[in-house]
């Protein structure tokens, strides 16, 4: 996808450094694109709420439309109309819209704030920094949600991933969300796959099909989610008894909300999520988005989000700050999903193999459901 005039123009913008934006007239409004729930919600109180007050005339609205970036970025550009300022997303969709020329590229060191332990922005982030136009925020995982009070199991916990698929020991209604990702990983690991093979054999026909298979032994027993906050309510309200969703929604559910809920920490999926520029903005517009990102990605800002949930700060300097929950008092640390006691057996996941991949299992996963 080629890139447009006005992309080149702001690219240039970027490319002159920090200086550059610091003195050229921003926006005074936003539109952030994130998740919705208490991720956002964590983003609000952290970020926006201090830039806010820092910025006085400024304002900005959220969307909720984080897991329809890639497409609903795709569509905007074919139209010449990007109403998006800064989005957050997955750093697998980071790295397609990179490719596609949809996110800008950025040079780190010249436009990010420098760590508060006078580090380089790309050597405090290391390796997180996965594309070039990607800019981590957290690290989190997809893991399993259970509810303590099913009578039905007669006093047994899942605590093995299989246990997702185990329906005799633990009947009852599952969660899962309604892509392909981390459901086929978590599916051939329960099919004997050992970890070290799963990419290559969901690489294959074969392999694709094994994990279809799997699946299909619980699909009558999915209620498939879209939104992060889905499965705490299912979970809430007793609809599902098991069910996938991002770790840090279920410590909101668990130790803010108290309910009936625990952690299955076993394969828990590490991820990223980051920030993207997109492609086309105005000088103006481009401004104002760039000086946000620049506060919100500061080694205080990541740090004051594990205040409000539970991911681990992208950011090496952020580590040492992450401290009490803003309102339980409680030590975040434990609860985090690097927390060695959490970390027993982790999947990592392949952030290039989706980018490469994603759009045809996509189409596949989307043809099963339907049959």
């Amino acid at each position: 996808m080629k890139l447009t005039k006005t992309l080149m123009a702001t690219s240039a913008l970027t490319l002159a450094g920090a200086s550059a934006f610091a003195e050229a007239h921003m926006a005074d409004s936003m539109t952030l694109v994130s998740w919705g729930g208490a991720y956002q919600n964590s983003q609000n109180e952290a970020y926006l709420k201090p830039y806010l007050e820092m910025n006085p005339g400024v304002t900005a609205v959220w969307d909720e439309s984080s897991n329809e970036a890639v497409a609903k970025l795709r569509a905007m550009n074919e139209a010449g109309n990007v109403t998006w300022d800064v989005v957050d997303v997955v750093a697998a969709d980071a790295i397609r819209l990179c490719d596609e020329g949809l996110a800008m590229e950025i040079d780190h060191d010249e436009l990010l704030a420098p760590g508060d332990d006078g580090s380089d922005p790309t050597d405090d982030f290391g390796d997180l920094l996965v594309s070039d136009c990607f800019i981590p925020q957290i690290v989190y995982s997809t893991t399993f949600g259970y509810r303590t009070d099913v009578e039905a199991w007669n006093g047994a916990t899942p605590d093995d991933i299989c246990d997702v698929f185990d329906l005799e020991t633990f009947p009852g209604q599952r969660s899962l969300e309604r892509r392909p990702i981390n459901n086929m990983e978590w599916a051939l690991l329960c099919s004997g796959v050992p970890k070290a093979d799963v990419y290559d054999v969901l690489e294959t026909e074969e392999g694709q099909d094994m994990a279809f298979a799997k699946l299909e032994t619980i699909k009558d027993n999915v209620v498939w989610w879209s939104a992060g906050a889905d499965t705490p309510q299912l979970l809430a309200d007793g609809e599902v008894v098991i069910g996938s969703t991002y770790n840090g929604r279920l410590f909101s559910l668990i130790e803010e909300q108290d309910q009936p809920v625990a952690m299955m920490w076993d394969a828990q999926v590490f991820d990223l999520d980051g920030w993207i520029i997109p492609a086309g903005l105005s000088d103006e517009r481009l401004a104002r988005a760039l000086d946000f990102v620049r506060f919100a990605t500061d080694t205080q800002r990541l740090a004051d989000q594990a205040k409000y949930i539970a991911y681990g700060p992208a950011r090496q300097s952020s580590a040492p700050l992450v401290g009490e929950h803003a309102t339980l008092g409680i030590d975040m640390g434990q609860h985090m999903p690097t927390d060695p006691d959490n970390a027993k057996n982790t999947f990592v996941y392949n952030y290039e193999w989706w980018a490469d991949y994603r759009d045809d299992l996509d189409s596949k996963f989307q043809s099963w459901l339907a049959q």
